[in-house]
């Protein structure tokens, strides 16, 4: 077995499993709670007040692989405010004192208490499809939320379908993950979260537990179980990555020069809304890769570095996209398996889901992951690694000669938050720090930086890119930056088509030479060359205080626990007019 159930893990001493375990294990273990299967999810989730079906097929593979009917649909679960993950609503049990502890352990069992009013189901799954990482997951919940125990079973894979490969697999000392999801707790307890609705998100990484109380939306299940999932991996001293990765090869191309690169591959780390999936699911960089290439993907969200056994793993056998950019007729609707906070149109005599955040935003799909086309569970160690920044004085692209400078601008990466997240309109305007591109991280921020600097160290390059746009004549007057052009990007990093020079504003930073890239993207350097950008001054002034600001962020973290790597990366922070 690779994961380890509870009486295994704590079997030297019984009294050292933690209360938030005992307390989701003993509802795992309600003889009344009935084990479901995908297929069995699915039929219930069919009755469910807020789940419509509709005339799309589920992509016939998966709904193979998920033992559903022949010709099962694809269900679409429509919520009310909410419709994107709630940070505030978040509490990290391993950081509260003794008297907080005692509250909301009180205030978990009145919650469980009032769960076991409702009849009750449960599932297992398997996270980690590559057989040195494999971990079991157990979620429980309502039989009225079967659609989201049908959608946590898709996202991952069911039990069943790689018991025998788990049985087989690397035994690691991890225990399993349990997930308890109760949508219709409600509190006006002010300790909690309150806005829109009652809702709670309870986290004990060191026992591996997460309880979702009044929590709709699925994006809360799926993060919530690889934020443990993830932590694991970090317990194994895997770098933990909320991106995704692809191995280009090269070695099959006619062209001599692309020929010798062989094998190259690209990691892309940010939030909602960066271009991570588009960077790493591109068919062929908007045609900019040369004839001959091949390409894997192994995840467009998470996955793991093993630095010593230089490879990533995978977690996930689904994508969970965005669905703004698909309209009816497009071809990634083939590969659906379950949507969530869609409109539903007619078109033909049939009833559809329709993206483009027609009906709220953030809508969002499970996808089957042979959308990428050809994909593996495990990859090589990643040549690149690239920040994807909402940072209006970033150039298009920017290079980190400076090992230290490129973990910095990971560790304070900087962006805007986005409508996938429930934040107020205040929020959504101001400049955010999210390390690594990864709200999901719930152990000290050292601990990545110190990954992420064994990454760098073992060969890997840094880079940033920026998504949002780049300073015309002031942070709001702005140049676009097409996705065309940071996909031309990625291809000559990929193929190092591209000569750089140090960038004299920012020590240990290089920007593309005029010749290297102006031969590539006609007119880059006049229209993103920091030197030829108007209010000057300003652009300066505000280029100082960005990296101020990332600082000040690292110097008022945990970081300050390990002062030389927080000396190290404060000092490679250094902007100069």
């Amino acid at each position: 077995m690779a994961s380890l159930a509870s009486h295994e893990y704590y079997r030297d001493d019984m009294k050292q499993m933690p209360p938030l375990r005992s307390i989701a294990q003993t509802l795992c273990l309600d003889k009344r709670v009935r084990k479901v299967t995908a297929a069995e999810a699915y039929a219930l989730a069919k009755s469910q007040h807020d789940v419509m079906d509709t005339d799309l097929p589920v992509y016939p593979p998966a709904a193979k692989r998920l033992g559903l009917p022949e010709g099962a649909t694809v269900l679409n679960n429509c919520h009310g405010r909410i419709v994107g993950r709630t940070a505030k609503a978040r509490r990290f049990y391993s950081r509260m004192d003794a008297v907080e502890r005692r509250k909301v352990e009180a205030d978990l069992r009145e919650a469980v208490y009032a769960m076991q009013r409702y009849p009750l189901i449960k599932a297992d799954a398997i996270l980690g499809l590559d057989t040195d990482l494999m971990i079991k997951a157990t979620i429980v919940a309502t039989e009225d939320d079967a659609v989201n125990v049908f959608n946590w079973l898709a996202n991952f894979t069911p039990y069943e379908e790689l018991a025998e490969v788990y049985a087989k697999s690397a035994r690691l000392p991890i225990p399993d993950i349990l997930v308890v999801g109760f949508n219709h707790w409600q509190t006006t307890d002010p300790y909690y979260h309150n806005e829109g609705g009652s809702q709670l998100a309870l986290v004990d990484e060191d026992a591996n537990v997460i309880f979702n109380l009044g929590m709709r939306y699925f994006g809360e299940r799926k993060k919530g179980t690889l934020t443990l999932a993830w932590t694991s991996g970090m317990r194994l001293r895997m770098a933990a990555c909320h991106g995704g990765i692809k191995e280009i090869d090269f070695s099959a191309c006619k062209d001599a020069a692309a020929k010798e690169k062989g094998k190259r591959s690209i990691a892309f780390f940010g939030l909602s809304g960066t271009g991570k999936s588009s960077h790493t699911n591109s068919p062929d960089n908007g045609g900019t890769l040369p004839e001959g290439f091949t390409k894997v993907v192994l995840h467009d969200d998470a996955f793991q570095i093993d630095c010593e056994g230089k490879v990533c793993r995978v977690w996930e056998p689904t994508l969970f996209d965005k669905t703004d950019s698909r309209p009816l007729g497009h071809p990634d609707w083939r590969y659906m398996i379950s949507t969530m906070n869609l409109a539903l149109t007619e078109a033909d005599g049939k009833i559809l889901p329709l993206g483009q955040d027609v009906r709220n935003p953030n809508g969002r799909a499970l996808i089957d992951r042979d959308l990428l086309g050809a994909y593996v569970n495990r990859c090589a160690f990643p040549d690149i690694m690239v920040w994807l920044m909402k940072d209006t004085c970033l150039p298009p692209v920017v290079r980190f000669a400076d090992k230290a400078l490129g973990v910095a601008m990971g560790a304070s990466l900087m962006t805007r938050r986005n409508l996938a997240e429930n934040v107020s309109e205040d929020e959504l305007k101001k400049l955010v720090f999210e390390p690594f591109a990864n709200p999901f991280r719930v152990y000290e921020l050292w601990k990545d930086v110190d990954a992420f600097l064994h990454v760098f160290k073992a060969g890997a390059v840094g880079y940033a890119f920026n998504s949002v746009g780049f300073w015309k004549s002031s942070d709001r007057d702005l140049r676009k930056i097409p996705l065309s052009t940071s996909l031309t990007l990625q291809t000559a990093l990929l193929l190092d088509q591209l000569a750089w020079e140090d960038w004299d504003m920012l020590p240990g930073a290089q920007l593309p030479t005029r010749e290297s890239v102006d031969r590539l993207l006609p007119g880059y350097t006049d229209a993103y060359d920091p030197a030829n950008v108007e209010n000057r001054d300003r652009y300066a002034e505000t280029l100082k205080d960005r990296f101020h600001q990332r600082r000040v962020f690292l110097q008022n973290s945990d970081l300050h626990n390990q002062p030389e790597l927080l000396m190290a990366l404060v000092n490679a922070l250094m902007a100069r007019a």
